[in-house]
Formats: structure tokens, C-alpha cells, sequence
């Protein structure tokens, strides 16, 4: 049974609501505030292209949005970056790690025990080696259980 830490894991949702949402929410706000304030009302060439304060936020929310959409698309489907988290994940973290380990030894355990279901469904006999196979199988699962731990 997996033991609750209460306090880091408000820590946690506390942390991706922050830097998720509020943060996030927070810097493009300020972002448009200061860009438009500081930077459209002070020359005249821009003003003329942004009149108000709306028509910049509209017009870079209709160019920003779609752009930023697919970057986020080039960043996980096309781009080595992702694949690099991915990796860093699994290496940190013992949990992915023990995944990962586990699904590779068990897919070739699963395929062994269809074989065998499917030819006791027959009515066949189970040769002595498959016999010694499954032990080794057996062996193998036993040994993994006690080295692996998180």
C-alpha cells in the first residue's frame, strides 16, 4: 500500500497549479501590459497598428496562440527534447524505472503463457522442456521480485 504524505503532495498540486495556471496566466498578462504600454504607445508606427490596448491583445492572442501550438506540437512529436525528458524521467524517477523493468520481463512471460495455455487447451502434453522452461521462468520472476525494489 502506497503511504500518503499529505503535505508534499499539497506541495506538488500547489506547485503545478502556480506554475501551470496562476504563473503562466500571470507573465502573458504582464507581458501584453508592458509590451503595449511601454513599447506601442511610446512610437506612433506602432499605435497606428494597435489603436487600443484590445486590438494588440486580440491580434497577438490570434497570431501568439496558433504559433505557440505548434511549437508545442514540434516539441513533443517532432524534436528530440521530449524524448530527452522522457529519458531523464525514467532514470530518475524509481518508479518509471521499476515500470519499465517489469513490462520487459513480463511481455515474454505472457508469450510463454499463452503457448502453454493454448496447448493444454488442445490437450496436449507439456514436454520436459517446457517444463524446465517454466521453472526457469519461475526462477527468473522469484529473483526479480527480490532484487527490484523501489
Amino acid at each position: 500500500m502506497i503511504q500518503k504524505n499529505y503535505f508534499f503532495r499539497a506541495w506538488f498540486y500547489f506547485r503545478q497549479g502556480w506554475g501551470t495556471y496562476f504563473a503562466f496566466i500571470f507573465a502573458a498578462i504582464n507581458t501584453l501590459t508592458v509590451t503595449y504600454y511601454l513599447a506601442i504607445e511610446g512610437y506612433p508606427v506602432l499605435q497606428a497598428i494597435f489603436p487600443t490596448f484590445v486590438i494588440y491583445v486580440l491580434t497577438l492572442m490570434s497570431l501568439g496562440i496558433p504559433i505557440l501550438i505548434l511549437i508545442g506540437y514540434f516539441h513533443f512529436k517532432r524534436s528530440n527534447a521530449f524524448k530527452a525528458e522522457a529519458d531523464i524521467n525514467i532514470e530518475a524517477n524509481p518508479h518509471q524505472r521499476r515500470i519499465l523493468s517489469n513490462t520487459e520481463l513480463i511481455f515474454p512471460i505472457l508469450i510463454k503463457i499463452l503457448e502453454i495455455t493454448t496447448k493444454i487447451l488442445n490437450n496436449e502434453k507439456l514436454s520436459e522442456i517446457e517444463i524446465k522452461e517454466l521453472n526457469t521462468l519461475k526462477e527468473i520472476l522469484d529473483d526479480h521480485m527480490k532484487k527490484n525494489t523501489i
